[in-house]
């Protein structure tokens, strides 16, 4: 792993911060819990937190409440380090892959929901710009219910990651209205499947560059689309169902 992105960040929540402590992609520096908490999620954190050796306090709420900076916590909150990165090419390389490029995803819960599903269907890999949601690493942890402590992850701009399936002769597979129905494109990979912001979609320069264009088949004629995290989750689930078929 390599490539840190953002500095240190406070992470809130029993949920977030045990998956930070089990991730493995971050220092975690200090873990807070409120001193009138006492259940079997602060138990996990403070067995957690001892067994790598991570400074922890029982704190009054107030002190939680201002690191936390308005953030929801519930009593237990981390400082965390840098999220490590993985190689482009560690995640392309993997055999019958199938990793998720996000591009253009620009709300932080959204980003986070998506990340969840991807990880959740089985999802090898994710892969996002260098300027992405994980510097937001609280709502974003939140929002995943931890899954992006543990999906692996690389950073790269949107034509690099491209470039670089397409050097590995990898199929590059593009989410779009106009594509074919998700049931008649190959997704059991390997493949880098691209899924665009929901205001913007995929630039018509990165569309030259697909293999195949993929379509969500919808139950009823709508005037608007699924955004990035339904289309993500979606189309996600697809490529278990197809890995499964395939055996």
């Amino acid at each position: 792993m390599s490539d840190a992105m953002a500095e240190d960040q406070w992470l809130t929540g029993a949920v977030s911060v045990e998956a930070a402590l089990r991730g493995g992609v971050r220092d975690v520096r200090a873990v807070y819990v409120d001193r009138a908490r006492y259940d079997q999620a602060a138990a996990r954190v403070e067995r957690l937190a001892a067994g790598q050796g991570v400074p922890l306090e029982r704190a009054p709420g107030e002190t939680l409440d201002s690191h936390a900076a308005g953030q929801a916590h519930g009593g237990i909150i981390a400082l965390v380090g840098p999220r490590r990165m993985a190689q482009l090419d560690e995640l392309l390389g993997a055999p019958q892959a199938v990793n998720v490029l996000l591009d253009g995803v620009e709300d932080p819960f959204n980003f986070g929901q998506a990340v969840r599903s991807l990880y959740a269907a089985g999802i090898d890999g994710l892969i996002v710009r260098p300027r992405n949601w994980l510097s937001a690493a609280a709502t974003v942890s939140r929002a995943s219910a931890g899954a992006t402590e543990f999906m692996p992850t690389a950073a790269a701009e949107t034509a690099d990651a491209l470039a670089a399936a397409r050097a590995r002769a990898i199929p590059i597979v593009i989410a779009a209205e106009d594509g074919q129905p998700m049931y008649e494109v190959d997704l059991a990979g390997p493949l880098l499947l691209l899924v665009g912001g929901e205001k913007r979609g995929v630039a018509r320069a990165l569309r030259q560059s697909a293999d195949a264009l993929v379509s969500i088949p919808y139950g009823r004629d709508v005037d608007y689309a699924l955004g990035t995290a339904g289309a993500a989750a979606v189309l996600a689930f697809e490529v278990l169902r197809q890995r499964r078929a395939r055996g």
